[in-house]
């Protein structure tokens, strides 16, 4: 019974394959972490927006108010001092809003570095396969070229033996 050959290299396949398998992770969590810093990046755009708009909200308060002739000097400065604020938040949310732009680039160079790491992976491990399949081939001919001979050593040794007997 011939003897079961092993792949020599069987452990650096199963390293490539666990390679693939943990860039594969790495890459679904970079996505997963873009996605959150976009939606935070949004998500204090959104923020942005609606400050703009209780500041027009507030000026047109401010201004129908002057027209009609009911605010007086205190309440003037009352509204000056909220639209000053809200300009204030409005330019922290500015500040806000560029420190998520820095993250979210980050996040998109690591999506890309994960992408081109899952891509060598899976290239490794390609090479590693057909270096695997080319081995079972070589090995297949060489267990036919072992059977060829020995099939004809027999014949030969049948032919002697037919021979000497005189058939």
């Amino acid at each position: 019974m011939p003897k079961k050959d092993t792949y020599r290299l069987k452990v650096m396949l199963t390293v490539r394959e666990r390679n693939k398998k943990q860039a594969e992770i790495e890459l679904a969590r970079s996505f997963k972490a873009l996605e959150d810093e976009k939606k935070q990046l949004k998500k204090l755009e959104e923020e942005k927006q609606a400050l703009i708009r209780k500041k027009e909200e507030a000026r047109q308060d401010m201004a129908n108010k002057m027209f009609a002739g009911e605010n007086s000097i205190l309440e003037s400065k009352k509204h000056l001092a909220f639209i000053q604020r809200l300009n204030e938040e409005e330019e922290e949310k500015d500040k806000e809003i560029e420190i998520q732009q820095d993250e979210v680039k980050r996040a998109e160079a690591r999506v890309s570095r994960c992408r081109s790491d899952y891509i060598e992976a899976c290239r490794q491990l390609q090479v590693m396969e057909k270096h695997k399949e080319l081995w079972k081939k070589k090995l297949a001919q060489e267990r036919e070229k072992a059977e060829a001979k020995e099939m004809n050593e027999l014949g030969n040794v049948l032919h002697e033996v037919k021979k000497r007997r005189g058939f």
